[in-house]
């Protein structure tokens, strides 16, 4: 299946629109009824906190992507259908090529520092060794990986150019907020839970008129949609109403 889509990149904060293409993260592209992850590759949360450069907390899945949309628009965007993401529920693996541009947009985004390589024979570790050594976007503050943001391990190796080894425990409280702010327009709060494995999940989500939503204030993460929740691996709260507000 060959999707072609031009990505626009909107407000600070609001997701990038081009017709029916939202740009859900810096390596999520949708495009009508198919939600595509990029192949080989890894990004920031749309709702993950790193640091900048200047050690400031930072919205740095939103800036990021914010930069990939802003790396795409005005250009078209041919994705190629590799199947079924077996990570994260009701997605797609996509290769995708911006017109013109002999490189794929994954290794694109790895080379703006905007990705990370997840490819495991390495397509793209070259690529962000660069962008590493370069101190090129995300690379330039400190942060840690995506896949430790969404375990909320605590403990994970920091990364980037303004981690301090004096200061780790100040780091890692600002990478792991008690309250983490919440994106433009994303309301779904998700909590991390033991309990939720009994479903094969990791997390259980609370929509806004849910019982339990005002006084969950301990919370893990913040989805924009059931289905960004749901693709996470979080269910919803069985006290949640039917009635209750998306």
């Amino acid at each position: 299946m060959v999707a072609v889509i031009v990505a626009l990149v909107l407000l600070f904060g609001a997701p990038a629109f081009a017709a029916d293409v939202v740009v859900k993260d810096a390596a999520t592209l949708q495009l009508g009824g198919a939600t595509y992850r990029l192949e080989g590759v890894d990004a920031p949360e749309l709702d993950q906190r790193c640091l900048s450069e200047f050690a400031d907390p930072s919205a740095c899945g939103v800036e990021a992507r914010d930069a990939a949309a802003k790396l795409i628009a005005g250009r078209n965007v041919t994705c190629r259908d590799l199947g079924p993401d077996p990570v994260f529920k009701g997605r797609r693996i996509g290769a995708c090529t911006i017109a013109g541009d002999d490189l794929g947009l994954s290794q694109r985004l790895v080379q703006a520092g905007l990705a990370f390589n997840s490819d495991s024979n390495g397509r793209f570790a070259a690529d962000q060794s660069k962008a590493m050594d370069d101190h090129t976007g995300l690379w330039k503050g400190c942060f840690v990986a995506p896949q430790n943001f969404r375990r909320w391990d605590k403990d994970a190796p920091l990364r980037g150019a303004a981690c301090r080894d004096d200061r780790q425990a100040e780091t890692r409280s600002a990478l792991f907020p008690e309250m983490p702010a919440r994106p433009e327009g994303c309301t779904i709060k998700g909590k991390l839970a033991k309990r939720a494995r009994i479903t094969g999940n990791v997390g259980v989500y609370q929509l806004p008129g849910c019982p339990s939503y005002a006084t969950l204030i301990k919370l893990n993460r913040w989805f924009c949609s059931e289905d960004d929740a749901r693709a996470a691996g979080f269910r919803k709260a069985y006290n949640c109403r039917i009635g209750a507000k998306r």
